[in-house]
């Protein structure tokens, strides 16, 4: 295979286990290290500034994980969609994933194509011997206007950085008010920092921050208090699970302790009232409450 061919490979299987469900971040620290993150050894990302004009910073480092090539043209795809539904979806589908004939979705052509240098040449010829039909009538911009079609169709179903959040204040503002102060107004108060939530943050931003808010400074970190025979220490929680627990201590300097006989941890979560809440909050609980802190300007 030639080194095109396997590039278009490499996509089509990306795109196989991105629809599969497969993450496309490994998020994963080494069991011996217990690091605070720093610009040697995080993530750095081009600026959105780098996107094509009306695209999402997401989509575009979505797309250049996936090997997805170009953005597509949407006046050339808007154009491409009705030749294409005349001539081609009766055999691949509405949308190009497969009804008579295969999903063109991980089609090694489409993938390999960048704006019709391909897929053109491809309609006019066809494939008569395994029963694809020649296009030679439509012209050479109508068979790049499909060909954008179809690559509209591989963004669509790969690149979820594409996805826009619709309006989703839908709730009662009266019911969530109740919920507010039957749940909420122990810790929290309307005239403190619940005031102008709406101003701060957009409702689906709103929405996810007051369920579980960020963990964002040592306010809202887990700490632990650790009892050993021979010390006890008190610090952030950086790692824990059967076998021992990191703690950052004020001072800067990891611990590292063994949960060995006789070391008790003692955890002390902010947020506990959160975790606790997501676990019986109904769903009809969740859109009035955040219908009622839109109001909250």
């Amino acid at each position: 295979m030639s080194p095109k061919g396997v590039t278009a490979a490499i996509r089509a299987v990306l795109v196989g286990m991105l629809l599969a469900g497969a993450s496309a971040e490994l998020l994963a620290q080494p069991p011996h290290e217990a690091q605070v993150p720093s610009p040697s050894n995080t993530q750095s990302y081009p600026p959105a500034t780098q996107a094509p004009p009306g695209t999402p910073w997401s989509a575009q480092a979505v797309r250049e994980f996936l090997g997805l090539g170009p953005a597509p043209d949407a006046a050339a795809a808007k154009r491409g969609a009705p030749v294409y539904a005349a001539n081609c979806s009766f055999c691949h589908g509405p949308q190009a994933r497969g009804a008579e004939g295969p999903s063109l979705i991980y089609s090694e052509l489409v993938l390999k194509d960048q704006h019709g240098t391909l897929i053109a040449d491809f309609l006019r010829g066809g494939r008569p011997e395994k029963g694809m039909p020649a296009f030679a009538t439509l012209t050479d911009e109508q068979r790049k206007d499909v060909a954008e079609f179809l690559h509209q169709q591989v963004e669509d179903v790969a690149n979820r950085g594409t996805f826009q959040i619709k309006n989703i204040v839908l709730g009662n503002p009266k019911k969530g008010a109740r919920y507010v102060a039957a749940h909420c107004l122990g810790c929290h108060s309307l005239t403190g920092d619940l005031r102008g939530l709406a101003e701060k943050w957009r409702p689906a931003d709103l929405q996810h921050n007051w369920i579980m808010p960020p963990r964002t400074g040592d306010r809202r970190a887990i700490t632990a208090t650790v009892h050993a025979p021979q010390a006890t220490w008190h610090g952030r929680v950086e790692q824990i699970d059967d076998f021992r627990v990191v703690l950052l201590e004020d001072s800067g300097q990891f611990v590292v302790v063994a949960r060995d006989a006789g070391v008790t941890v003692e955890l002390h979560d902010p947020l506990a009232p959160h975790v606790a809440m997501i676990g019986n909050l109904a769903d009809s609980d969740m859109i009035n409450v955040t219908a009622y802190l839109e109001t909250l300007q």
